[in-house]
């Protein structure tokens, strides 16, 4: 049967892309199925986290913490402030960082090392550590051995005496505890107010506690000290620098007064030179006379422009009377020009150019034309006599104002010299104040200093442990357990690239979706099902067994197996309808699908129903289909196609439903079955059993290993796509079908095979069909009585 003769609505054909059509942004419902498929990873992988946490919980050793708050208060010394050098305003979120890097700095650190000597306290230096710390700290002390003993001794230490070792050692020792605290002392603004809150941490509170006070105390007595030093240091200076600005101020006054008398300088009224005056004066009178000039230069060059164009453009010009008055001799010619030129337009249109009045009218408008441009030449030699006079003004403005800058540029350098010197003399006169002033304040400071620090909060011993918090770990390790089996889980759904569903086929590959086939008496191996044993014949299921899978759908015509068959039944009546035998073609992509189990029960289905049916095992290659069946015989497809025999010489009927079989006989390394399927004499063989049989199924290899289904696709009216359920690659079917067009236009539907029915329903939609398959059972047989008979 040629596929143009398909129905088109029974072509499907390929998607363009191998991505879920989807309508909105957020599949809601594969989001529920995915998670309700990978349940179980996520509850492990949550019970895995909550024991972690629980280990955690009981290996790690219990914290106190300890808190001391602080105020920055500027009430404390707002009167000194009133009088303060060193006053510091503290309305910014910076100033407030900056206390909190004072506390954790090394010298503040310091102090307290010193004064509770931390640095021979052994529970402060080495406290208990939890599992995870121990084995971090084992594989540093692993790492750090084999870089000591590559490294060798320190240089220099090998001529260094007992006495300064040691002294060495417990500098180190001090230098350590230094840092350990600085690193472990907790200091953070308290929201957005001026209170700090300084902290410790520690597996003894009564250790905690004691930290937590000397670090206030020592930041307390801190900022005391830094007001004084600053004080102190401010009154110092401020007396150096005030005699050397009273010197300098007082030679600056004198100067600015010898400098006014030896030149002679005065002012008007309100401080000006006269020669200033007198020169912005003409400046102004010179503004106006570019005004003056630009105006008339303009005018006179729209005339020019005019006068240039000729008299034939001149009256056309908007411009000719924009600036003249109505009662001008230019208005009047050019009203009567447009009155002449509109009866002109008159008597030329009624009597033509060549009347005498036309004649007349056209002589008079050239005159009217030729007097207008007389007009305009005069007014642009009037307007061109204005722009020179104007611009000889102008010039004239010029050089006044040249010479009286020459006249007072003697004056203007002196009032420049004078103006700076002046300056001078005010600038250091308000610094001496200014400095005498802080000299003052800082005076009365230095006795005086203080901070701006009070303690609002003092350490109090802590009565239960800051950490490890119970709920806080295990909520953390429930949610950190659940996210990596989210993870998993989504990484199993990604490296989910196999037929699960009926959309999966017809979207992922364009195919009429046929059914599903459950798994029979069991999952079968490869082995059982495609014959893939060695030549002695071992496998894992018995003869009998096999047999029994072959039936199914005569032993069970109920069950779910079968109608899945009917299904593809009648898909085919569809397709091939009006045409007497039809030859059927069951195909996989890969081996081990179940092509073979498929086949022979698509054929007994058939025969049972009634149907004169032919099943052909042309797996040459690989006879599953005859070693499944128990069937020995000595002759085969290949030996009837060779010898040109019909059927009828190499096949055999089975007794109970009148299904003829053709086996076939694996004859050694035999390479050329592709060029036996498509031969002639193979298709003489199929053309004398049409004759006899209406259906014709034929097993054949599988599309990916071998080109044997692709050569006998000429002679196949239909094919029947056989996919193994969670096994078959989505993509791989793509592609071979995209390879091999010709072949796909010939597959009538694809079924999935081996599906475990159990686990379908968490791949369906929420409105799928594989969702009520548990409310199908009544109108299938019952999966144990499947399983019976199969083992029968």
């Amino acid at each position: 049967m040629n596929y143009a003769s398909f129905p088109l609505d029974k072509r499907m054909p390929l998607p363009n892309t191998d991505q879920e059509k989807g309508e909105d942004f957020i599949d809601v419902e594969r989001l529920l199925g995915m998670a309700a498929r990978q349940v179980k990873v996520v509850a492990v992988c949550a019970i895995i986290g909550l024991f972690m946490g629980v280990l955690y919980l009981q290996t790690t050793p219990k914290q106190y913490m300890s808190v001391a708050s602080v105020l920055i208060d500027e009430g404390l010394n707002k009167v000194v402030d009133d009088i303060s050098a060193t006053s510091v305003t503290m309305q910014t979120d910076a100033a407030l960082l900056s206390q909190i890097e004072i506390i954790n700095s090394a010298r503040l650190a310091s102090v307290v090392v010193d004064k509770l000597k931390l640095d021979q306290n052994a529970e402060f230096m080495n406290p208990p550590q939890s599992a995870l710390a121990k084995g971090i700290g084992f594989v540093r002390g692993v790492v750090g051995y084999f870089r000591s003993s590559s490294a060798g001794q320190i240089p220099g230490m090998e001529n260094v005496d007992e006495a300064t070792r040691q002294a060495m050692m417990q500098t180190a020792r001090h230098d350590y505890a230094v840092l350990k605290l600085q690193s472990e002392v907790l200091a953070q603004r308290t929201g957005r107010s001026y209170v700090i809150a300084i902290g410790y941490q520690s597996t003894n509170p009564a250790l905690a506690t004691a930290i937590t006070k000397a670090y206030a105390d020592a930041y307390l007595a801190d900022q005391l000290n830094a007001s004084f030093d600053a004080t102190e240091r401010a009154a110092v200076w401020l007396q150096g620098r005030l005699t050397e600005l009273r010197q300098n101020s007082q030679a600056a006054a004198l100067a600015v007064e010898k400098f006014r008398s030896e030149h002679g300088l005065a002012a008007n009224s309100d401080g000006q030179l006269i020669s200033d005056k007198q020169i912005a004066d003409l400046t102004a009178q010179l503004i106006v006379a570019q005004a003056d000039t630009a105006r008339a230069g303009a005018r006179y060059q729209q005339y020019k422009a005019i006068v240039d164009s000729g008299s034939d453009n001149a009256f056309n010009d908007s411009a000719i009377s924009s600036d003249q008055p109505a009662s001008s001799v230019i208005a009047t010619l050019k009203t009567r020009y447009l009155t002449v030129a509109k009866r002109l337009q008159d008597v030329t249109a009624n009597f033509g150019a060549e009347h005498p009045q036309a004649v007349a009218l056209a002589k008079e408008k050239a005159d009217l034309s030729t007097q207008i441009f007389g007009e305009l030449k005069q007014l642009t030699e009037s307007y061109r006599n204005e722009y020179e006079v104007a611009l000889s003004r102008e010039t004239a403005l010029r050089q006044k104002i040249a010479d009286a800058a020459g006249k007072s540029s003697v004056d203007n350098q002196s009032q420049v010299k004078l103006r700076e010197l002046d300056q001078q003399a005010q600038a250091l006169t308000t610094l001496y104040q200014t400095f005498l002033g802080r000299y003052e304040e800082a005076s009365q400071q230095q006795s005086f200093p203080v901070g701006k620090v009070r303690i609002i909060s003092d350490a109090s011993a802590p009565l239960s442990a800051s950490s490890p918090r119970t709920s806080r770990v295990l909520a953390l390790a429930l949610v950190l357990g659940v996210l990596l089996g989210a993870g998993f889980g989504g990484l199993n759904e990604f490296n989910e690239r196999f037929f699960r569903t009926g959309e999966d086929v017809r979207d992922r590959v364009g195919l009429k979706f046929l059914g599903y086939l459950p798994t029979i008496g069991g999952r079968l191996s490869k082995d059982a099902d495609e014959g893939a044993a060695d030549a002695k014949g071992t496998s894992t299921l018995s003869a009998a067994e096999k047999r029994a899978r072959m039936r199914v759908s005569v032993d069970a015509p109920a069950s779910m197996f079968s109608e899945t068959l009917r299904n593809a039944k009648i898909a085919f009546d569809v397709v091939m309808e009006g045409q007497g035998s039809r030859v059927i073609g069951v195909i996989s992509i890969l081996p081990g699908e179940g092509k073979s189990t498929v086949a022979a029960n698509l054929a007994g289905l058939l025969a049972a129903n009634g149907s004169k049916t032919l099943l052909i095992d042309a797996d040459l290659r690989n006879p599953g289909l005859s070693r499944n069946l128990g069937m020995e015989a000595e002759q085969g497809l290949m030996e009837a196609v060779v010898n040109g025999q019909t059927w009828q010489s190499v096949g055999k009927v089975d007794r109970q439903t009148k299904l003829a079989i053709i086996p076939a006989v694996l004859r050694g390394q035999f390479s050329h079955t592709s060029e036996l399927l498509s031969s002639a004499g193979m298709r003489r063989f199929i053309d004398n059993a049409k004759e006899t049989f209406e259906y014709i199924v034929v097993d054949l290899p599988p599309l990916g290993p071998v080109v044997d289904a692709k050569a006998f696709a000429p002679l196949v009216d239909g094919f029947v796509l056989v996919a193994e359920w969670g096994r078959t690659p989505r993509a791989m079917v793509r592609s071979l079908l995209e390879q091999e067009p010709y072949v796909a236009n010939k597959i009538v539907g694809a079924v999935l095979n081996k599906v475990d029915l159990k686990k379908l329903a968490k791949y369906g939609s929420l409105g799928g069909s594989e969702k009520f398959f548990d409310r199908y059972s009544t109108y299938y047989l019952e999966k144990s009585d499947l399983r019976s008979k199969t083992a029968a």
